[in-house]
């Protein structure tokens, strides 16, 4: 794996204050799983539900049960997650429905990169 500098999660300002917009370039990291459970425990501290919209850029379907497993965190985290909507311009990523399987509990939907809007509309219903 060649090194790299910063990290590839970005935070986005979010239309809802309960879901967590994030963009990722290229593949998640250890030290994105680190940042994005600090925002959880900074913005939801007591526990709250929440919704995560994700922007992917560059992320190969292969490498998402990877993210998801680098992405584990805190379970208690994991039992906050409502819906994960995913938007992205790359077919592979229609796998990351199968998200579901190693976080149950969490509604995941895929969008094209030009269903930004939808996926603000499903995550807000």
């Amino acid at each position: 794996m060649q090194e790299r500098g910063g990290t590839m999660l970005s935070f986005l300002p979010s239309q809802d204050e309960k879901t967590i917009a994030v963009q990722f370039t290229g593949e998640a990291v250890k030290e994105d799983a680190e940042r994005l459970e600090k925002h959880v425990q900074e913005y939801f501290p007591q526990g709250g539900s929440f919704n995560v919209l994700a922007i992917m850029h560059d992320v190969e379907g292969s490498t998402l049960k990877g993210m998801v497993k680098g992405m584990k965190f805190d379970a208690k985290h994991w039992e906050q997650f409502n819906k994960f909507a995913v938007v992205s311009d790359k077919k592979s990523i229609k796998s990351f429905a199968d998200i579901g399987r190693y976080l149950p509990g969490i509604t995941v939907k895929q969008f094209d990169k030009d269903g930004l809007a939808r996926a603000w509309d499903w995550l807000q219903e």
